[in-house]
């Protein structure tokens, strides 16, 4: 056996891990409120929502920087009907104008760095309709999500489809304020241990208002459930809404 993972078997495994939730139930029914709008899905991953927002009708453009998880998503049923692009929003389709961006699955948070942050949102801002709207999940520093990121609280065991059985645990610590290390750990021979590390930045609501005031767009809503509750409501979730002025 491989002593890693291979891209396809890492897809297959985010693809085990993480099925179709009520935050895709949320990011579904928020673009679909614009029927046959133009779609853009900032780090797409597996096509996951992007394949999902197609099937009702949605033009959708998926970018993301993996190429493992683009080839993933390549691969899906119904792919044919989305436009898949390697990268980040610099290499958002210069050509394209659309009604509507979503970032799902905490993506904004990978986002760690200030600089590319602000670009990101500019990006956004310039490729969107006037009075196009945009949608992001983050973490709510408050919620301090990454005290329970510990070995014995995320330790899984996966198949996948080609059979290959992954055990799975997760560990962290905060090196700065705002500012999470996640590291990530698989092992699937029963002897090599394989990591994998991210850094996530938590952002306060406030200072996430504030980036979006400064990229131009003015915040609708924030919510801190995915049924509308209200910030510090116990879900831990920063729900942003926002829109680009006409």
């Amino acid at each position: 056996m491989p002593p890693e993972l291979s891209p396809a078997q890492l897809s297959a495994l985010y693809d085990v891990e993480n099925q179709w939730a009520e935050d895709d139930d949320f990011f579904l029914g928020f673009v679909n409120e614009w029927p046959n709008s133009r779609v853009l899905d900032l780090g797409c991953g597996t096509g996951r929502i992007s394949l999902a927002l197609a099937a009702h009708g949605h033009s959708v453009v998926g970018i993301d920087p993996n190429p493992g998880s683009l080839a993933a998503a390549r691969g899906k049923r119904g792919a044919e009907a989305v436009t898949w692009v390697e990268g980040t929003s610099t290499r958002i389709p210069k050509s394209e104008v659309f009604d509507v961006a979503i970032m799902t699955a905490h993506v904004a948070q990978a986002i760690h760095d200030d600089g590319e942050w602000s670009r990101t949102l500019a990006d956004i801002h310039r490729a969107l309709a006037p009075g196009g709207r945009l949608a992001f999940d983050s973490r709510d520093p408050a919620a301090r999500a990454w005290e329970r990121w510990t070995p014995t609280a995320t330790q899984r065991r996966h198949i996948l489809p080609d059979g290959t059985a992954v055990e799975t645990w997760m560990d962290s610590h905060q090196p700065a304020a705002g500012v999470v290390t996640l590291t990530e750990y698989r092992v699937h021979d029963e002897s090599s241990v394989e990591t994998e590390t991210s850094v996530l930045a938590f952002r306060t609501e406030a200072r996430l208002r504030q980036d979006l005031g400064a990229a131009g767009f003015t915040v609708e809503g924030v919510h801190g459930g995915w049924a509308g509750e209200s910030v510090g409501s116990g879900q831990g979730e920063l729900i942003v809404l926002a829109r680009k002025p006409r």
